[in-house]
């Protein structure tokens, strides 16, 4: 009879150690995929940003100077946004890209103050369809990355709640990385006006 209770315990423990890797193994897959919309969206508007900058140079070519700090930050931001993609965990590329993120919309910021100087500018259709779909992805950016803190906290807490952080700890689960704003600039927004 002691035998059967205790074989009955172990199962229970067993049981209760395997659905506590596959909620953390489910819950760290929901971060990553969260990750990779955010990915998509910045990719979106990595292509989006040279387009523009190219319809725009006819109207601003002495006005390069901004022109090329709009592209170096966004092939920073390239850079920063694969090395991070090749890890969402890593906590340095996090924090790279979330630096990088903020001075390319810094300088996006920049082009677009200067451009509302710029009537013939700011009349052209290219230019407003541009900046029209740039302000599109920047609000499905702000999305996806609002679903994937959510995510990434849904993972943490699962990794820090008892009896699960005795067990994440052994089978590899640590703290994900939020996708926090740590630079004034980028907590304003874009503001597009044409």
């Amino acid at each position: 009879m002691t035998l059967i209770i205790l074989g009955v315990i172990v199962l229970i423990l067993i049981f209760t150690l395997i659905g506590i890797y596959n909620r953390l193994v489910t819950l760290r897959n929901r971060f990553k995929n969260s990750f990779a919309q955010i990915d998509v969206q910045l990719k979106r508007r990595y292509d989006l940003i040279p387009n523009l900058v190219e319809s725009a140079k006819a109207y601003l070519s002495h006005e390069r100077q901004t022109l090329e700090a709009v592209i170096s930050a966004r092939n920073s931001a390239v850079s920063a946004n694969q090395k991070a993609a090749e890890n969402p965990m890593d906590e340095n590329a996090m924090k790279g890209m979330v630096g990088a993120e903020a001075m390319l919309t810094g300088a996006v910021g920049k082009f677009f103050a200067l451009a509302e100087q710029y009537p013939d500018l700011k009349a052209n259709q290219t230019i407003q369809q541009l900046m029209e779909e740039l302000t599109s992805t920047e609000n499905k950016i702000s999305f996806s990355r609002q679903a994937y803190n959510d995510s990434v906290m849904a993972y943490n807490n699962a990794c820090e709640v008892f009896p699960n952080n005795i067990f994440s700890g052994m089978f590899g689960f640590k703290a994900a990385v939020l996708f926090e704003v740590t630079v004034q600039a980028e907590r304003e927004a874009v503001k597009v006006k044409f």
